[in-house]
């Protein structure tokens, strides 16, 4: 995908990137260095809780910004969520609520919200369109993560409409790829069966266990493609139109965990625990906005992301620096 050169709208541009130093953060810092931009700002949680509206206020009081790209995020997969619905949701909505509102305060140039595909309802169409996400309530066990996320897209088009504040609002599918969570407590499901199939390896066990029926479908993105959305995003979008980012090719969980026991180099036995939950049945997008409204489209096959996906965390994993826990991350 051709990338935009040094006359991209950014250049010149103080831009914060909230999860800057997460996965998709760091994604998105290369693309945005790769087009010329030098004044980044990321805020760490140490110094920023972006829960607390003074943690806030004092951000862009500090860094005063001409755009922000709000990646951070606190998300998990279905045991996370499950766990921890109430966090979520308070979390998630704290930190949009907060960082928008001074947005419209200091008079800020951009916004990019980055959103989640648990936003959509739990029996959506396949392909999921933009135009159905208000049809029906989402998939239980991650709803109250999805409803805070959607929540900020409200709050931009009202931002919008009253105050004029330039937004976008994007909806990528789930995210892998280098740097992801391997944090088998919060890990999505590639970085989870990556890590549960290596472990099995090392222990010389005949078998993983896995959630599920494995008849529920996914789709996966690969990290650098959705970093060239987001920046493509704050390049061309002024308005919160919410704007899925995938590669419209859905896969059952099932074949998922072959593919990575077969990338991995597992050939133990697979087993199945019925008596937890598949999720959403299918998730898998119309990602054809994007390329209307932004000139994008994935171009990182499954095959070829998991390979470079696994080779990473082969490599820190040895070195001992794989990454438990990274912040920032769309589910």
């Amino acid at each position: 995908m051709p990338q935009a050169d040094a006359s991209s709208s950014l250049v010149g541009a103080r831009v914060v990137v909230t999860g800057g130093a997460g996965f998709l953060g760091r994604a998105v810092l290369a693309r945005l260095r790769a087009r010329g931009v030098t004044d980044i700002v990321v805020p760490r949680r140490s110094e920023y809780d972006l829960t607390h509206e003074a943690d806030a206020a004092r951000l862009y009081r500090d860094a005063r910004p001409d755009v922000v790209l709000h990646l951070a995020a606190e998300v998990g997969g279905i045991g996370a969520n499950q766990a921890n619905p109430g966090r979520y949701f308070y979390a998630n909505m704290a930190m949009a609520l907060h960082l928008i509102e001074e947005a419209r305060r200091v008079g800020l140039r951009k916004f990019v919200q980055v959103g989640t595909i648990c936003a959509y309802p739990k029996h959506t169409p396949v392909p999921f369109r933009e135009d159905d996400i208000w049809n029906g309530y989402p998939e239980e066990t991650n709803a109250p993560y999805g409803v805070a996320k959607k929540a900020a897209m409200v709050m931009l088009d009202g931002y919008r409409r009253q105050y004029g504040l330039a937004s976008s609002y994007l909806l990528p599918v789930n995210l892998y790829g280098p740097w992801d969570n391997f944090d088998p407590a919060t890990s999505h499901v590639i970085p989870a069966l990556i890590r549960k199939c290596l472990d099995a390896q090392e222990r010389g066990a005949a078998s993983i266990e896995c959630w599920g029926t494995g008849s529920a479908s996914r789709e996966f993105l690969y990290v650098d493609d959705a970093a060239e959305g987001v920046v493509r995003a704050a390049e061309r979008m002024d308005e919160p139109t919410p704007i899925n980012l995938g590669t419209g090719r859905e896969i059952t969980i099932r074949a998922l965990v072959e593919l990575v026991a077969k990338t991995c180099g597992f050939t133990g036995e697979i087993r199945w625990d019925a008596s937890k939950p598949d999720g959403q049945p299918r998730r898998c997008v119309d990602a054809s906005r994007a390329k209307e409204l932004l000139a994008w489209r994935a171009e990182t096959e499954l095959a070829d992301g998991l390979r470079s996906t696994v080779e990473w965390y082969r490599a820190h994993r040895a070195a001992g620096l794989a990454a438990s826990g990274q912040a920032g991350r769309p589910s």
